[in-house]
């Protein structure tokens, strides 16, 4: 009897490690597919607005003859963005693909925001019924873009902080969950959405 303790005590605390080691991995599951579904949410809210983007250039190519080059840059931007935008959503949190999503994101922000003030200079084309309800559409769209992107976030750091934590830091690296990127604008000028008021 006294020689069957000690297995009984090796058995249980084998036991309790092995619920603890599979506890800690059903959490870093449950925290990498809540960051992708958050990731699929932005991916939606972006290819609606990569879709109201040629819209607007087209509304805008009746008025802007002289414009050529900033429609132009504004159509290479959302191709740009439009392509990093599938690169990210096949690998959301991949820190690559996240960095070249951020500053692709940050360049059509950029494109369309000089967009918007050549627009400035078309009284006829800011008065456009066409114009206006793109220009509601664009800012509804930006709105869920940052919510959605802040969701996105906050599932990623709660994985993030997971797997970094004990005991989580022992056991993510032994089942291959790396670290997730947040989806951040890198350079302070791209933090804000375009403007797009016509008023």
């Amino acid at each position: 009897m006294g020689s069957v303790l000690p297995v009984i005590i090796v058995v249980v605390v084998a036991l309790l490690a092995v619920l603890v080691l599979v506890g800690i991995y059903n959490r870093l599951v449950t925290l990498r597919n809540r960051y992708r579904n958050a990731f699929s949410q932005i991916d939606v809210q972006l290819k609606r607005r990569y879709d109201l983007i040629p819209n607007l250039v087209e509304v805008c190519k009746a008025y802007m003859a002289h414009e050529r080059s900033t429609l132009e840059a504004v159509t290479q931007a959302r191709n740009v963005a439009a392509a990093a935008s599938a690169q990210a959503a096949a690998k959301p949190g991949d820190p690559a693909a996240m960095t070249a999503l951020a500053g692709a994101e940050g360049a059509l922000t950029g494109a369309l925001g000089r967009l918007f003030a050549v627009i400035e200079a078309y009284p006829d084309l800011k008065a456009n019924q066409n114009m206006l309800a793109l220009q509601e559409e664009l800012t509804s769209t930006e709105n869920k873009i940052a919510f959605a992107r802040q969701a996105y976030n906050d599932a990623v750091l709660a994985y993030n902080n997971q797997r970094e934590t004990f005991p989580g830091v022992l056991v993510a690296p032994m089942f291959g969950f790396d670290e997730a990127k947040l989806f951040e604008i890198e350079q302070p000028g791209e933090r804000e959405a375009p403007k797009v008021s016509f008023n």
